[in-house]
């Protein structure tokens, strides 16, 4: 199973803070404008690629399970 998610974007228009986000003529949704490359525009095309990270979910669900560790135990 792929753990990835392509395609292309477009940007709809820019409301305040945030840019729509038109994805494959599908759907939309609001990205923080900070988020995008300087210069982008209105009706610019993105390419966007979503991974899943593995090795960092998997540091990350360790420390917290570390942090839960010596709660409990300082609670004893």
């Amino acid at each position: 199973m792929d753990n990835s998610l392509q395609g292309l974007c477009i940007i709809d228009r820019f409301e305040e803070a945030y840019a729509v986000i038109e994805f494959e003529g599908r759907s939309t949704f609001d990205l923080p404008r900070s988020l995008l490359p300087a210069g982008a525009a209105e009706g610019d095309v993105l390419r966007l690629a979503i991974t899943i990270d593995h090795e960092e979910t998997k540091r990350r669900q360790e420390q917290a399970e570390a942090m839960l560790q010596e709660l409990m135990k300082t609670e004893e």
